[in-house]
């Protein structure tokens, strides 16, 4: 067994501490990961707080993940020691159902569909009927000094890239990229990003490299200057009279807003035959209008996530031009007060934990 460190909550209500546990061995065709950068997501807080009443404790986050491979299991992998590398969402998934086999793991149909990086399996034993497929009920991520996972769910990040930077690219650049290739953006058309925090600041980088003209939708009048130095078009702070002007004019609605909003103000905005795709809330979103989807064919969507094939598309597309997110590089021992940022919505615009902090604090225990 792999002895190993990092910071974990044991209750809802509680505080993320150091804690000390340990990781499995890599076995064949799996690498150990040193871990260097973690990329603190919303996700995690809601994970932490067990907001979607699934978290199991203790919770240790992180499914941002860059480091360096330590060593393989066995003597036939595509990885290297030294190689730097990612790890996202996921660590495994049953490799066998028509999502896993056509390239899409983060829609698995298995016993109890892909494996989290951190919290376990998405479908848990309990509802699968008792099963649990990977033997195991819980997951620790990455806000941990080792990690061990499936060489397939290990991402290669560009020389191009800084890897602090590359960290939020595996959760919030796939996550506005995936629906983007699924709904075809491309050069020309009119994108409008919902919400502009971590994941509304990778979704404008993105849609601008792919040539889209884009607007930003935000309350945050403070957020406003930030959209225009990224080259969005225009900015949307609510105003009924901007929202009319903007009627049937965007190829793609992306909302990365990561609390329950309302749909129907933005459904009126889509051209027809074009989609409003919701990718930063897991919660019921609140009302909409069929007449006005009816009239002109328009459609609600959602976005889990990404493929891995997709994470390592937008990872070499990040590095040939140059997109990297905006972070903010924290110790770990800051953790719990970036929570409380994020919270309140004070970040701009992605915690990314340097773990070395974490080192630092193992040596002098």
């Amino acid at each position: 067994m792999i002895k190993a460190h990092g910071y974990a909550a044991k209750h809802s209500f509680s505080k993320l501490k150091p804690i000390g546990f340990e990781r499995e061995e890599p076995g064949l065709g799996e690498v150990e990961i040193a871990v260097m950068f973690c990329g603190v997501c919303h996700s995690d807080v809601h994970q932490v707080r067990n907001e979607w009443g699934n978290s199991v404790y203790p919770c240790m986050p992180g499914h941002e993940i860059v480091g360096r491979v330590t060593r393989a299991g066995g003597d036939r992998s595509k990885f290297a020691a030294g190689d730097l590398v990612g790890v996202g969402c996921m660590i495994d998934s049953c490799r066998e159902c028509a999502p896993c086999t056509g390239g899409e793991e983060q829609y698995c149909e298995g016993p109890n569909s892909w494996l989290a990086t951190y919290n376990g399996p998405m479908k848990p034993a309990a509802m699968a009927g008792g099963t649990n497929a990977y033997g195991r009920d819980n997951t620790y991520g990455g806000y941990s000094d080792v990690l061990v996972a499936r060489e397939e769910f290990v991402l290669r990040i560009p020389d191009k890239l800084s890897p602090k930077a590359a960290a939020p690219i595996l959760c919030a650049g796939v996550t506005t990229w995936s629906p983007m290739k699924r709904w075809g953006v491309k050069a020309g058309d009119r994108v409008g990003v919902i919400g502009f925090g971590g994941l509304g600041d990778m979704a404008v980088k993105l849609a601008r490299a792919l040539g889209a003209e884009v607007y930003v939708f935000t309350t945050t009048t403070e957020k406003v200057a930030d959209a225009g130095k990224l080259g969005a078009t225009g900015v949307v702070e609510g105003d009924a009279e901007a929202y009319a002007k903007l009627g049937n004019s965007f190829d793609l609605l992306l909302s990365t807003v990561p609390e329950k909003h309302k749909v129907d103000p933005f459904v009126p905005l889509l051209k027809r035959d074009r989609a409003f795709v919701a990718v930063g809330a897991l919660e019921q979103m609140s009302g909409y209008d069929n007449s006005e989807l009816a009239k002109h064919r328009k459609s609600l969507a959602g976005s889990l996530i990404g493929s891995i094939a997709e994470t390592q598309e937008v990872l070499d597309f990040c590095a040939e031009h140059g997109i990297a997110p905006e972070v903010q590089v924290i110790p770990i021992q800051e953790v719990n007060r970036a929570y409380k940022k994020i919270e309140r919505g004070e970040v701009r615009y992605r915690y990314v934990i340097d773990m070395a902090s974490l080192a630092a604090e193992v040596a002098d225990a």
